[in-house]
C-alpha cells in the first residue's frame, strides 16, 4: 500500500536519524504509524545525545542481539553492516563477538555459590579450602590479562580450577590479541548484562565499575542501557510480519468459505 503522508514523514526520519530501513520496518508503519513515531523517538535518544559514537553504538547493538539469551539474528545483519558503514574492521565486529560469547560463564557465577551454600547446609562444607599454587597461577594469570579480580570468582577457582584455566583463557583472547579499547570491552559485557534477555546483576555492576576505572562517563554508560532497552521491540519486528501473513490468509480462507 501506498504510504500517506504522514507516514513518509515517519519514514524519513527514522532514516535519517538510524540510518537505515527494512521490511519489518515498513509493516510496522503500514499497521500503526503512531506505534513507529514513538519507538523512533524511543530508540532516537541515544543519537541525538551522541555520547557515543557511532560505530561504538553499533558495537553495542551487536552484543545485545548476538548475546546468547537473544540471538536476535536480524539484528546482528543490521548492526554489522552499520558498524562497517560506520568504519569498524571485521577483527573489531569478531571481538565484539567474542567479548559476547562470555556470557555462558554465568551459570558457574551463578552455580557455583548455590552449590557452596547447599554444602554448607548439608554439612559437607566447613569454609573456603586454600589456593594451591596451581590455583594462585590461574588467579594471577586472569587478574592480569582482564585487569582485575572479584571474589565471585573465588569459589569457582577453588572448586573447580581446571574450569577457570580453560575460562581465564577463553575469554583473555580479546584481551590478549584484540584492538578495541578497555573502555569499550567493559561496555560490550555492560550492553549484554543489562539487556531484558539477561538482567546479570552482579555482573553488570562489576563491568560498571571497570568501565569508570577505565574512564567512561556515567552518560556513555547510560547510552549503552539505553540503546539495550530498545530490544523490547523485537517483540514487533519479529511478530508483525506474521501478523500480517496470518491475517491475509485468514481472510483469504474466509472468502473460500
Amino acid at each position: 500500500m501506498p504510504l500517506t503522508d504522514e507516514q513518509q514523514e515517519i519514514k524519513d526520519e527514522f532514516i535519517r536519524i538510524r540510518g537505515t530501513w527494512g521490511d519489518h520496518w515498513e509493516t510496522i508503519l503500514q499497521l500503526d504509524p503512531e506505534f513507529m513515531r514513538a519507538y523512533l523517538n524511543f530508540s532516537a535518544v541515544p543519537w541525538k545525545k551522541n555520547h557515543l559514537d557511532d560505530k561504538t553504538k553499533e558495537f553495542m547493538y551487536i552484543a545485545v542481539d548476538a548475546a546468547a539469551t537473544h540471538l536476535y539474528v536480524p539484528g546482528i545483519r543490521q548492526h554489522i553492516q552499520m558498524a562497517l558503514r560506520f568504519g569498524a574492521t571485521v577483527q573489531e565486529i569478531m571481538e565484539v563477538l567474542e567479548l559476547s560469547s562470555t556470557l555462558g560463564i554465568h551459570a558457574m557465577n551463578i552455580g557455583v555459590p548455590i552449590l557452596v551454600e547447599v554444602l554448607v547446609e548439608k554439612g559437607l562444607r566447613t569454609g573456603p579450602a586454600p589456593l594451591s599454587a596451581y590455583q594462585e597461577v590461574v588467579k594471577a594469570d586472569f587478574t592480569k590479562t582482564r585487569g582485575y579480580w572479584h571474589p565471585f570468582w573465588d569459589e569457582m577457582l577453588e572448586l573447580d580450577p581446571e574450569l577457570f584455566a580453560a575460562y581465564t583463557e577463553f575469554s583473555s583472547v580479546p584481551w590478549r590479541s584484540g584492538t578495541l579499547s578497555p573502555k569499550v570491552k567493559e561496555m560490550v559485557y555492560i550492553a549484554f548484562d543489562t539487556a531484558a534477555t539477561h538482567l546479570y546483576v552482579k555482573g553488570l555492576k562489576l563491568h560498571i565499575e571497570n568501565a569508570i576505572g577505565y574512564g567512561a562517563t556515567p552518560q556513555e554508560i547510560l547510552e549503552v542501557m539505553e540503546i539495550a532497552s530498545v530490544l523490547g521491540i523485537h517483540a514487533t519486528t519479529t511478530a508483525a510480519p506474521i501478523l500480517v501473513e496470518e491475517a491475509a490468509k485468514f481472510e483469504a480462507e474466509k472468502q473460500r468459505s
